[in-house]
This record gives C-alpha cells, sequence and structure tokens, in this order.
C-alpha cells in the first residue's frame, strides 16, 4: 500500500452533535480522552487525528482497536476506512479500481455513498460517482446494496470505507458528572449502571452488605462485576457499607411486610449523604416498575420520599428479558447469578406489602433509631478504588 495512504478507522459523533459549538468542544474532548485510555490500555499501536466531525484512528490493529471502539460510548457509527491525506480524483478512483474485489466479492451487489465539503475538488458529484463507478464490475442496487461503498471529501483529506457499524451512541464518558449507583451483585443493578455511563454519567458504587451475619458473596461478587465494568469505565470507586445492625434494629421493631420499605429508605438517607460527599449529582438503582413488592408505583414513591437528591432508575420500564439480555451483552449475567444472600431479603417475608402507605412507614421510622444507625454505618464504611 501507497504509504501516503492511511489505514485505520473513522469514527463518528453521536448525541453530542445537537450541543451548542463549546458544549461539543467539551464533549469530543471527553471522547478523546476515553478511546485514547482504553486503546492504551489494551495497547494498541495507534495516532488519533480529529477534524470537526470525525475522528480517525491510524492503527494496524484493526481487530483490537474496533473491540475498544465497540465499547465507547457516544459514537454513532464506525468503520474500517482508508484516509488519502493528499489525494485527487485520479489517484483515488485507481485505488478502488486496484483494490475493490477485497471489498465487493463477486455476485455482490454495491452502491456509492459520497459526501463532500464544497469547494474543494472541481468535480461535481455526478462525476465523481460515474468515474469510481465505471471500473467496478459489480451490480447497482442504490437502494438495498450488498456493500455500500461511503467516501468523504474533507479539508483532511479523502476517506474511503464500506458498511458502517452502528455505535452504542449516548454521550462520552464523564461528560455528564458523576452518580452514585446502588449496586446489589444481581442482574438489574449493573445494568442500570452501564446506561448511566451510556449517557455520560461516571458510575460511583455503593454496596451494602449483611456480613458476618452472611457471608461474603455478595462482596466478591461486587468486586468481580467492578472488573467487567472498567471496560466501559476508565476507574471506579466502591463504597461498601455493613447494614446488619440496621436490619436487625428493623426487624425488632418493625412488623415483617413493612420491612423491605424500611430498608430501602434507610439506604437512601446513607447514599445521599455519601453522594453529597462525593459530589454525585443523583442516585442510581435498578429498580423496574412492578418487578417486586417493593417497585409498584405506591412504594416507589414512599421509599424515594426518604431523600430530597434526584433518584435515575433507568431500567423503570424494561422487563426481567430485556435486562438479562443487557447483562449477557455487557457480560456481568454469569457473575450475578452465582448464590448470594442478599441484605435486603433478609429477614423479610416471602409476602411483602405491595402497596404500603406512607404515614405508616414514616410512624414505624420513628421508633428506630435513625441517626445512630446511619452514623455507625457512616463509620464502619470502606471504600475501594479500582
Amino acid at each position: 500500500m501507497d504509504k501516503n495512504i492511511k489505514k485505520g478507522i473513522l469514527i463518528a459523533f453521536g448525541e453530542l452533535f445537537l450541543k451548542s459549538d463549546s458544549v461539543k468542544r467539551f464533549f469530543k474532548q471527553k471522547m478523546v480522552d476515553s478511546l485514547i485510555f482504553f486503546l492504551k490500555k489494551e495497547n494498541i499501536s495507534f495516532k488519533l487525528h480529529q477534524s470537526r466531525e470525525r475522528l480517525f484512528i491510524q492503527t494496524d490493529q484493526i481487530d483490537g482497536a474496533m473491540k475498544v471502539i465497540r465499547k465507547t460510548s457516544g459514537i454513532s457509527w464506525f468503520s474500517e476506512c482508508f484516509c488519502f491525506p493528499k489525494s485527487n480524483l485520479k489517484e483515488f478512483a485507481a485505488f478502488v479500481d486496484k483494490n475493490y474485489q477485497e471489498y465487493i466479492k463477486k455476485g455482490q451487489s454495491f452502491a456509492i455513498r459520497l459526501s463532500m465539503q464544497k469547494g474543494l475538488i472541481k468535480e461535481d458529484t455526478q462525476k465523481v460517482i460515474s468515474r469510481i463507478a465505471r471500473d467496478i464490475e459489480r451490480k447497482v442496487n442504490l437502494d438495498n446494496p450488498k456493500v455500500e461503498v461511503c467516501i468523504e471529501i474533507r479539508r483532511e483529506g479523502w476517506f474511503l470505507y464500506f458498511n458502517k457499524q452502528r455505535g452504542i451512541g449516548g454521550f462520552p464518558a464523564g461528560s455528564s458528572g458523576r452518580v452514585l449507583a446502588l449496586t446489589s451483585g444481581g442482574i438489574d443493578s449493573p445494568v442500570a449502571g452501564y446506561l448511566m455511563t451510556k449517557k455520560g454519567a461516571e458510575n460511583v458504587w455503593l454496596h451494602f452488605h449483611s456480613f458476618p451475619l452472611v457471608s461474603n458473596k455478595s462482596i466478591e461478587k461486587v468486586r468481580e462485576l467492578a472488573r467487567v465494568f472498567l471496560n466501559h469505565q476508565a476507574k471506579l470507586k466502591i463504597y461498601f457499607v455493613p447494614f446488619s445492625k440496621a436490619q436487625i434494629e428493623i426487624k425488632s421493631k418493625v412488623p415483617p411486610a413493612c420491612r423491605i420499605l424500611l430498608y430501602r429508605r434507610l439506604m437512601l438517607k446513607i447514599a445521599e449523604i455519601i453522594a453529597v460527599k462525593d459530589n454525585c449529582k443523583a442516585l442510581v438503582t435498578g429498580e423496574s416498575l412492578g418487578q417486586v413488592s417493593s417497585q409498584t408505583l405506591t412504594n416507589l414513591q414512599i421509599i424515594e420520599d426518604a431523600v430530597k437528591m434526584p433518584i435515575l432508575r433507568p431500567l423503570i420500564a424494561l422487563d426481567k428479558q430485556d435486562i438479562t439480555d443487557l447483562a449477557v451483552g455487557l457480560g456481568t449475567f454469569n457473575i450475578s447469578i452465582k448464590p448470594q444472600e442478599d441484605c435486603c431479603t433478609l429477614f423479610t417475608p416471602k409476602h411483602a406489602n405491595a402497596q404500603g402507605k406512607l404515614e405508616e412507614i414514616l410512624a414505624l421510622e420513628k421508633k428506630i433509631n435513625t441517626k445512630k444507625i446511619i452514623k455507625e454505618a457512616l463509620s464502619s464504611l470502606k471504600v475501594e478504588s479500582y
């Protein structure tokens, strides 16, 4: 290949181009920072070239770079690409004539998709398309081609690529601030946290556990889940908060049917304090409407009444199969289904109250030494950074 032709991956941005110019620059830099971090983490040798609407990752390690890009939020689409920094129609068409058979096999149809900035070349759009298509000995199908030959003519050069791949969209990592995600170790909460990363929110995790009343399996699962999550976020802080004393107190003073609501309210109160101290702007939960008794509209309202901070529930409208499919794709499912004793189900009856009453819950809450429990929990928490 001509040494002046660069091989790599062309990247198009997602929703960030709906933003103002200053916000675009901020989001774009976050995207660049994220790509550089993860490409280096995977030992990919590359050069990154920026333009107003595109990023071009120059690399010979296409497969490795593709794996990184597929997991990077904020990307609308991407494709393996050839870049011709200095070219003209004659040279570009000659390259296509020589190499098209590698990308458009016999029996496959094709169409040329061309976009170009005005005033860069003397030829018009139709002349460029006609010249490039002239010597391609394949059937043209403009409506449903097997292969799309995509050409972009920009100030930075001519770009040639075939069949774009869809990115995960959203916003670049860390562009939307920080959130504190309550993470149990089950299927739902890691997926909820991941969906927030897609919208640019940096996760900080909070895990409530009942060790030593039960084993430390949930703690180990969260640590294992964290290692998977680091494929999508450069670093991760986790707060491990003991909750067994709170459960014992609630068990001794609250009827079984109401315990789960008291647990949840107390968890949110503790979470809100940690979130404020760690500059997190919202709490995130893996709750899905109606999935369990504590997740009815009535009970969700009772639970969130405990705090003033926004509670984000990215799974709220998804059913269990939707969530499971996302967990499988994320790589967390096989970890999440490992057996554990869940601190929320400890001391909780099989049939909890699905339609609680706020007045009753507030009256029961007064019987509990909430301030003491919160103080002890916060003084006993442990923090791990990954």
